[in-house]
């Protein structure tokens, strides 16, 4: 029971917050988008901020609440581990937009693609954290290993290409081609066919298994940086769930203005390099959840707001540029 009983947590938890989950997806798919259609900015901006307002609603909860009376810097480390994940999430709509670039996927049908997408990462990710938090449990020296990992993959990040994935090149896009007959075209929302008495996978489905390799890539990263933060259980699962829950909707709000965010890749870094060195130092020097929450919203903030004022810089100077061509 060691791996449910966390703490004060109880299976009355867990059970309450994936049924809540599942009832907001069942609502998202079979009522709010039963049909394809492109969404709209102003209504992904508005699920992007309900899903924002219920992640800081259960931080709340988690800081009134006598269940973590006694664990007083637990929403705290949700709250930090909330935020890492939706700005390492970020990084992840960009490359998501190149898949859908890619395919040539028309809007209405994305919707669907995110959400069977987000579904298998949630299972995935699932899976992950169970295995991560249990590792971490019974032999804390692994905790070093998944610091130098961070430290290596935010100086990775920053001396990465933003190409993205290629699609011609993913082993597991290959070896589907290779067993499975693709349709030559999408067939609207249908990720498989039966034609001419043969099963057959469209372009759609080729584009959800990008999606899912994509997202197990990022977890590799944003799994040991959240359990960094906290190795409750109940903080990492729930703070990765709302932050994966919220990026559909936050790429539809963000995939049009990516270009803005020129300096948040180097935030993003600093932040797994600051979480890695947290936990290479654990032993020596203790940060308090309360610091760490501050270093990492300080420096995404920053990056953020350097990016914003570099856009405006960029866009002010074309402007001239034009002025001066027509004069």
């Amino acid at each position: 029971m060691t791996l449910i009983l966390l703490g004060s947590i109880t299976p009355w938890h867990w059970a309450s917050f994936l049924a809540a989950v599942l009832v907001f997806l069942a609502l998202d798919l079979g009522v709010f988008h039963r049909k394809g259609r492109v969404v709209s900015f102003k209504e992904a901006l508005a699920w992007t901020t309900l899903w924002f307002t219920l992640a800081m609603c259960f931080s709340v909860w988690m800081a009134l609440s006598e269940t973590f009376s006694e664990e007083p810097t637990r929403w705290k480390e949700f709250l930090t581990g909330y935020l890492v994940e939706l700005s390492l999430s970020m990084d992840n709509v960009f490359v998501i937009a190149l898949i859908f670039q890619y395919f040539r996927i028309p809007g209405q049908y994305q919707h669907r693609v995110l959400f069977w997408g987000i579904l298998g990462a949630l299972l995935m990710r699932g899976l992950m954290i169970i295995a991560g938090v249990q590792l971490v449990q019974e032999f804390q020296w692994i905790l070093i290993l998944f610091g130098a990992f961070l430290v290596y993959s935010g100086y990775k990040m920053l001396t990465s290409d933003d190409s993205g994935p290629d699609p011609e090149k993913n082993p597991i896009l290959v070896w589907t081609h290779r067993f499975f007959p693709v349709t030559a075209d999408l067939r609207g929302e249908r990720f498989f066919v039966r034609e001419e008495g043969r099963f057959m996978l469209t372009p759609l489905f080729l584009v959800l298994i990008m999606v899912e390799t994509t997202d197990l890539i990022f977890a590799l990263d944003s799994i040991p940086a959240i359990i960094g933060i906290s190795t409750n259980m109940f903080v990492v699962f729930t703070s990765n769930v709302f932050a994966i829950l919220g990026l559909r909707s936050l790429y539809f709000v963000l995939a049009n203005a990516l270009d803005y965010f020129t300096y948040l890749k180097y935030g993003l870094a600093a932040v797994l390099v600051f979480i890695g060195i947290k936990m290479l130092i654990r032993d020596y020097v203790h940060i308090e959840a309360t610091a760490a929450l501050f270093v990492i919203a300080g420096i995404l903030l920053s990056s953020i707001v350097v990016s914003l004022l570099n856009a405006g810089r960029v866009k002010k100077a074309a402007t001239k540029d034009n002025q001066d061509q027509i004069s």
